[in-house]
């Protein structure tokens, strides 16, 4: 199925916020890196322009609809920007751009929760962003599947180490040998998640709620979310070069499209199976901090060296793991692209001075 010109503009400002932005941002990102600064501000920055271009694509495209939660998306809007302008703060004052981004980022997830609250339920609705009431099933499930599989990940590399070294260490291997530490990090997971939500909602809004269900109606519900796998893949080239691993970026680059072709195909179909943006959130979530709460620190993934070996491990791994899930029937049902339908009972009340106008939902020509 063709785009309709709306959609095309949409993809069109999506891209350009979404991908254009952290390259971009690279050039600065490399001054950074080359001057021995924490990149990792970049990082944390570079996870919310995904969201921000949807939201972008939306508002332009569709200026005027009161429908959309528009209180939210401005705020995260503005959340994104402060994110990155402290990021290019860290080419002059590396150490303070670092911390002044991290408590942006908390304090914005909190105001975003109260926009998010204040928007209402009809415009949650609109915008594809109601944990309930979506027509999904398996919110709890669906975590638990993909907790047991990560998991599961970690017992088979050990497995494997041990096969092919039977005095290699838990250390040695990355994990951490303080369990009481990693204990305590893992019962702040809730905490962390409401205090930092908005980098992983930022990814996921883009990739999952906005971006997955325009590809999947022009090239089809697993051929969509497998391009979608390998553009997300790229989307880390500034990342793979000037934080996750400078002195092997070719092969980082090449790890990372793989496994983001296996990830976006468990995140898609959390996607389909749920009905709301907010599970892949929590697994996006869960697969980025159990790093740390294994390994003890979350600085393991900055300034990594990968062999191909690695890769070629590491992704025969998560395709085993992973795309098992494209031959699940929750595929058969496709995905509404952005906004979505709102009842008419539960449609979004005039501000003062506006008429109430019936509101138009859907894609627009």
């Amino acid at each position: 199925m063709e785009w309709t010109k709306t959609e095309k503009r949409q993809l069109a400002i999506f891209f350009a916020i979404a991908f254009g932005v952290p390259y971009l941002m690279g050039i600065a990102m490399a001054f950074a890196q080359r001057a021995g600064a924490d990149t990792s501000a970049f990082a944390n920055a570079q996870m919310f322009y995904p969201a921000a271009g949807a939201m972008l694509a939306l508002l332009v495209t569709r200026r005027g609809d009161q429908t959309l939660p528009r209180r939210f998306y401005f705020g995260f809007l503005v959340l994104t920007a402060l994110m990155g302008v402290t990021a290019l703060g860290t080419v002059t004052v590396p150490a303070l751009a670092v911390t002044v981004s991290t408590w942006i980022m908390v304090v914005g997830s909190l105001v975003c929760w109260v926009l998010y609250f204040v928007d209402g339920k009809a415009r949650r609705t609109a915008g594809g962003l109601r944990l309930t009431g979506t027509g999904g099933k398996g919110l709890v499930t669906t975590v638990l599947l993909f907790l047991a599989l990560y998991l599961g990940r970690f017992v088979i590399l050990i497995l494997f180490t041990k096969l092919v070294d039977p005095t290699a260490t838990m250390e040695e291997m990355g994990f951490s040998s303080n369990w009481v530490y990693s204990l305590l990090l893992f019962t702040s997971l809730p905490l962390s998640f409401v205090l930092a939500f908005a980098p992983f909602f930022g990814e996921e809004y883009g990739w999952r709620a906005f971006l997955q269900p325009l590809l999947q109606k022009r090239f089809g519900p697993r051929r969509g979310v497998l391009l979608l796998g390998v553009l997300w893949g790229f989307w880390h080239l500034p990342l793979n070069v000037f934080y996750y691993s400078p002195a092997t970026w070719v092969q980082s680059l090449v790890n990372q499209v793989l496994l983001c072709v296996c990830l976006a195909s468990f995140l898609g179909y959390a996607q389909h199976k749920t009905r709301t943006v907010w599970v892949p959130v929590v697994v996006h979530f869960l697969n980025n901090n159990l790093i740390a709460v294994f390994a003890g620190s979350a600085n393991v993934i900055e300034n990594q060296v990968i062999g191909w070996t690695d890769v070629i491990v590491s992704c025969v791994l998560m395709a085993a793991l992973y795309l098992p899930s494209l031959a699940s029937r929750v595929w058969k049902r496709p995905l509404p692209c952005l906004p979505l339908d709102v009842p008419e009972d539960a449609a979004a009340p005039a501000g003062p001075g506006e008429a109430k106008q019936p509101p138009q939902y859907g894609p627009q020509p």
